[in-house]
């Protein structure tokens, strides 16, 4: 006959159910099975098989019952939360107003700006690595932004977008017995554009990046008809209101 596990008598067999039956964690009340199957004469071999624990970490459980008693049961884990952040509550909240400016040395956020705010901060050294980690915590992403020239005028670009149909409508009216259609027209420009690095957002915004195009320029104009397909290109050298209005 195998040889049964003493358990020591902290707790009698109808306590040790009690607990069993009352206790909310799964972890905890698996010991207090473990330990009463044992304490009412089972063999460790059948508990294992019960409960589906191994031995070794059943004679790990009894050892520790029998020394401390009741208190060594239980998942422990509740009891160590885990080293304190680096940043609290009100010092993330003031890195985030931080985060809407630029960095003290210029330029966009990155892993070591926010490290050398949190060194400011703190008072103590803080690696890039630490401040790459509160960027991704804030749910900040890295993302390349849209380009926008500085002499662009939103404005007038939404209010143009919103006289199209009125045009088309009055070019219409004025010559009732041609087929008016819209077309598409695009340029490009050949030359070196600045370089526009990925930048850290939020991830619900698109960043957009002001810069100041400075080219040689040579225009390749596109057109293209929408519901045909139909397109023709011009090379031109330079652009006035009179070749594009014969284009």
């Amino acid at each position: 006959m195998p040889k049964r596990i003493s358990i020591e008598p902290h707790l009698s067999l109808p306590e040790l159910e009690q607990r069993y039956r009352q206790a909310s964690d799964p972890v905890e009340r698996g010991h207090y099975q473990i330990i009463g199957l044992l304490a009412s004469g089972r063999s460790s071999r059948e508990v294992s098989q019960i409960t589906g624990y191994s031995l070794s970490w059943i004679y790990e459980l009894v050892w520790g019952y029998n020394r401390i008693g009741p208190k060594s049961l239980g998942d422990k884990r509740h009891e160590h939360p885990g080293a304190d952040t680096l940043l609290n509550d009100v010092q993330q909240a003031q890195l985030w107003q931080a985060l809407q400016s630029h960095p003290a040395e210029g330029g966009l956020w990155n892993g070591q700006f926010v490290a050398n705010w949190m060194s400011e901060l703190l008072g103590h050294s803080v690696s890039r690595q630490r401040g790459w980690e509160y960027l991704k915590a804030m749910r900040l992403r890295l993302r390349v932004p849209r380009p926008s020239d500085r002499e662009a005028d939103f404005t007038e670009q939404e209010q143009g977008k919103k006289k199209l149909a009125k045009t088309v409508n009055q070019v219409q009216e004025k010559y009732p017995d041609a087929d008016v259609e819209v077309g598409t027209m695009d340029e490009h420009r050949v030359g070196l554009k600045p370089i526009i690095r990925r930048i850290w957002v939020d991830e619900w915004t698109v960043p957009v990046a002001s810069v100041n195009w400075r080219f040689k320029w040579l225009w390749l104009y596109g057109f293209v008809h929408p519901q045909s397909g139909e397109t023709y290109w011009w090379i031109l050298p330079f652009v006035n209101t009179e070749i594009f209005n014969q284009v």
